[in-house]
């Protein structure tokens, strides 16, 4: 087994290990974002307000398309790093081929799905007149290419699963500059509009999900495709599914939530939708620090459970929270401070920047909060406990803030109890899982490795 690509948590420093697994992560997630950041940004200032508002209020409805696949990767790395801490070859190789054929599959469903789907959710989401049309031009082609960002993800996902978190990251910096060249040439060569940035995103998703697969065939690791191989295996994909599913199915749930808290903005005007847009994407790379490392506290603790190493776990979740509430607090001066002249890149519009700069500023300051909530059920997943990170997310995130807006939206018209809607659920999040961890859940995982 080569040692050029892989990384072994399972013994050395803690700590550096965390951190240099989340930083190719971390920059890798940044360009991620950029994507879509980009799309805003290039229709926000040349074509204008409305377009900005029609691209970026389908952000709920993405999210919900790819919810339940990003849950399948998340489960397939966590059974492959299982068996590579296990040193398990003969079943890291059926799982990563599993997870690949698997992938295939559900890509064709979910592009389908979301092509047909796109009126229906946008009007569900009460999508202003003066976007919806665009809105479903961009949802429905980006729908059409979500399996160049399945193939990434999944891709991604095995190579994480054996600590390589540095190629996935070179791959994506190439299709994130392609896909800004690609909006800019669209867009102000062409004049096509939301189409144009749609077909930039797609086409870049797909160069970095087939570079990826190519070097997965080509590699000579013990995680390396062969076509002969490329079959699934029953028996593992019911366990990629028992750990994988409960994510996904928690992410989609939350995302078609807030397709509601969505409806709840935009009943202030095409404004208010344009400025949570601003919100949601800068809070796409707010938030990147703290996924970044809950995905490495992930792989840590799915290595080091395979390794039958619980104390090096219970240290790897103490330090990736110290390590996430350290990030969150830097990020929180520097968005505060810089709110207004970020939320300017997107339009000049002063009533779309005011409502930017509110949501922004606003939110931020509980990121600590949803960062705990986070690292914790990246441990929890790491141990293959899946189940208890969904039904506490989906009590937060969905049941009590989906109460809680609904009856603050009855007894006030004020803009602010609805935008801290968020942050209501983060804290009771936080609460549960932190509560678990400390009483029940955590304590018998541990004692299940010994």
């Amino acid at each position: 087994m080569s040692n050029s690509t892989v990384r072994d948590m399972t013994e050395g420093t803690i700590w550096k290990h965390l951190v240099n697994f989340a930083f190719p992560l971390l920059i890798g997630n940044i360009f991620q974002q950029l994507y879509n950041t980009v799309d805003s940004i290039v229709v926000g200032n040349f074509v204008g307000a409305d377009a900005l508002g029609a691209v970026t209020s389908t952000i709920p409805v993405v999210l919900t398309l790819i919810g339940l696949f990003i849950g399948l990767a998340m489960g397939a790395s966590v059974v492959i790093s299982q068996y590579f801490g296990a040193k398990d070859v003969e079943n890291l190789r059926k799982a990563t081929h599993t997870a690949v054929v698997s992938t295939i599959i559900i890509a064709i469903v979910i592009s389908a799905a979301g092509y047909y789907s796109t009126p229906f959710l946008l009007r569900m989401m009460n999508t202003p007149e003066s976007v919806f049309r665009e809105a479903v031009v961009y949802l429905q082609i980006f729908s059409l290419g979500l399996g160049g960002t399945m193939l990434y993800n999944m891709g991604s996902a095995i190579l994480r699963a054996v600590g390589d978190s540095k190629r996935p990251l070179y791959f994506l910096i190439l299709a994130s500059i392609l896909n800004i060249f690609l909006d800019l040439l669209f867009v102000i060569k062409f004049n096509s509009g939301v189409a144009g940035v749609a077909y930039a995103t797609i086409i870049s998703q797909l160069v970095s999900g087939l570079i990826i697969f190519w070097i997965l065939f080509r590699s000579h690791e013990i995680h390396s495709l062969s076509w002969h191989e490329m079959k699934i295996d029953t028996g593992i994909l019911r366990r990629i599914i028992s750990i994988g599913f409960p994510a996904g199915f928690q992410m989609a749930l939350t995302s078609f939530s807030n397709v509601f808290v969505q409806s709840y903005i935009n009943s202030y005007g095409a404004a208010s939708t344009a400025g949570w847009g601003i919100y949601a994407r800068v809070d796409g790379f707010v938030v990147l620090p703290t996924q970044s490392m809950a995905m490495s506290v992930t792989t840590f603790v799915g290595q080091n459970a395979g390794a039958r190493k619980p104390e090096r776990i219970h240290k790897g979740l103490m330090q990736g929270l110290f390590l996430s509430w350290g990030i969150s607090a830097f990020i929180i001066s520097m968005i505060y401070i810089f709110a207004p002249y970020v939320a300017e890149l997107f339009n000049q519009d002063m009533a779309v920047v005011g409502y930017g700069v509110l949501f922004l500023r606003l939110n931020c300051l509980f990121d600590p909060v949803n960062a705990t909530n986070q690292i914790e059920a990246g441990a929890l997943r790491g141990v293959g406990d899946s189940r208890t990170p969904m039904i506490i997310m989906l009590s937060s995130f969905v049941l009590f803030r989906q109460i809680y807006l609904f009856i603050i939206s009855r007894l006030t018209s004020s803009i602010y109890f609805i935008a801290i809607g968020y942050p209501i659920g983060w804290f009771v999040c936080t609460a549960l899982m932190t509560l678990h961890i400390k009483r029940s859940g955590w304590e018998k995982k541990i004692a299940a490795l010994r």
